[in-house]
């Protein structure tokens, strides 16, 4: 998979590196060294997906992610030497579809940057037909969510929670069947990410989020998508 990558990072050496990666495997790069610059160039370029170092100079990897989000679903791949699950989480929900923490071995990159690729990839399979549970609408061609007709803005995690949790309605996830569906195999993101998406979710489609009848916990096992 060939694919246009907008590189954000201010470490000309390290940068250098990743650009050769991403070349290797036949990917178009254009490098920025901060993060106006790298507004600027999503904006210009509409890339398939931005790898978004968190400690840029002017504008942080965070804002830019934030920002993005707000005029894009473009896939977000940030670089972090923070390794805290509480700075892992901030920028899962402020949109990032993943994180690589530094020191990473450039091939741990490039099998991340494949994962993500794959996974947003636009798909013409019947799974990718609008999905409806009561008077939630899930669109994956339009990436859209609708709550009683009404569009309810979402992130790119939230929107993949959703559309896992209503092709299967009913269906009881676990935590950890959810996290392999959102974000595959990492060590430093824990289930607590699930709980973040659901909280928020919870906000946006059920008329009393302390009460769901929507997006249900199932004690001890994890969370269900019904039509109530």
């Amino acid at each position: 998979m060939c694919a246009h990558v907008v590189l954000a990072e201010d470490d000309h050496k390290q940068a250098e590196l990743v650009r050769r990666y991403l070349e290797r495997e036949n990917h178009t790069v254009a490098v920025v060294h901060d993060g106006r610059n790298a507004l600027d160039e999503v904006r210009r370029q509409r890339p398939d997906l931005v790898v978004l170092d968190v400690m840029l100079p002017g504008v942080d990897g965070l804002d830019v992610c934030r920002i993005l989000r707000r005029e894009s679903d473009v896939p977000v791949l940030m670089l972090t030497a923070r390794s805290t699950e509480d700075d892992l989480l901030l920028g899962l929900d402020l949109g990032a579809d993943d994180y690589v923490t530094k020191p990473f071995s450039p091939r741990e990159l490039m099998a991340r940057v494949r994962t993500l690729l794959r996974r947003t990839a636009p798909k013409q399979s019947p799974k990718d037909r609008v999905l409806r549970v009561g008077g939630l609408v899930i669109d994956p061609d339009k990436h859209e969510l609708s709550s009683d007709g009404a569009v309810i803005p979402c992130t790119p995690g939230e929107f993949r929670l959703m559309a896992t949790l209503a092709a299967q309605p009913d269906r009881v996830f676990t935590r950890a069947q959810l996290l392999e569906q959102l974000h595959g195999f990492d060590k430093f993101i824990t289930t607590r990410t699930i709980d973040v998406h659901v909280m928020n979710l919870r906000k946006k489609i059920e008329p009393n989020p302390r009460k769901p009848t929507r997006l249900m916990t199932v004690y001890g096992v994890g969370y269900k998508l019904t039509d109530g």
